[in-house]
């Protein structure tokens, strides 16, 4: 069995949170799961930015990633959020290991849109390296930061990043723990099962916007690359990962259209 995780930064912001599910993961992995970490971290990186006055402009979701802006990327996505969770990971006892998209041309990306700057839309993974690391009992724990073969670097949402690992390294499953406990209806309360047309309607109608709106899109185009499996799922729940591989119902699962 092989899954991808994502961690919405919100999680790995408090120290507790993070060894929680650092643990929790371990222990799943130890259960013979190969597995993938990939982390968010959006609320450090603009806490770290206001820190030292550079203000953030979105277009669609998306954080413009100016020459400031990447330098942060890289001394916060790739630098503090993801030593601090592999070392989460190491207290627990997993073999962790750090890297970005950047590594070994991991995920390869081109400019997504002049006016975001140096945000990027992965075209390509080479998951070769993930293989390696897993089947040798390693967990790889990715940031989102991207690069090309002419050395450029770019910065990537860190749901397209999951997607883009996921289907590169051929993963069974895709859980998303967020901090949210599911997708919600028009009704507000959390849907228990979608397909990607049921995606399509939640974002036609206005249902699902912003973050959510981006994550069914995510959903979705993991499930067009043959993950057969996605969930979206509160992080904060205990023991989450565990209770979904062992097939308890939580947040919202997501499937291709039988």
């Amino acid at each position: 069995m092989r899954i991808l995780v994502k961690l919405g930064g919100t999680l790995l912001d408090i120290a507790e949170s993070r060894e929680r599910l650092a643990a929790e993961l371990s222990q799943v992995q130890r259960s013979g799961v190969e597995m993938v970490v990939v982390h968010g971290g959006g609320k450090q990186m603009t806490r770290f930015l206001i820190e030292r006055g550079v203000e953030s402009h979105f277009v669609g979701g998306l954080r413009v990633t100016t020459a400031e802006v990447m330098d942060a990327v890289l001394k916060v996505l790739a630098g503090s959020v993801n030593h601090e969770l592999v070392s989460a990971f190491v207290k627990a006892g997993s073999q962790a290991v750090g890297l970005s998209g950047i590594d070994a041309c991991l995920i390869e990306a081109v400019q997504m849109d002049p006016k975001l700057g140096s945000v990027g839309r992965p075209v390509r993974a080479n998951p070769e390296l993930l293989s390696l690391l897993g089947a040798n009992g390693y967990l790889p724990v990715v940031a989102c930061v991207a690069g090309d073969r002419e050395g450029r670097i770019f910065n990537v949402n860190a749901d397209q990043m999951a997607v883009a690992c996921a289907t590169g390294f051929q993963a069974d499953e895709l859980h998303f723990l967020t901090d949210v406990d599911g997708v919600r209806g028009a009704d507000s309360q959390v849907i228990p099962a979608l397909t990607i047309g049921d995606c399509e309607g939640l974002i036609r109608t206005g249902v699902a916007t912003g973050g959510m709106q981006a994550k069914l899109n995510a959903a979705s185009d993991a499930l067009r690359g043959g993950i057969r499996r996605v969930i979206i799922a509160p992080g904060a729940l205990a023991g989450a990962c565990a209770k979904l591989l062992s097939g308890e119902r939580i947040g919202t699962e997501l499937k291709a259209a039988t």
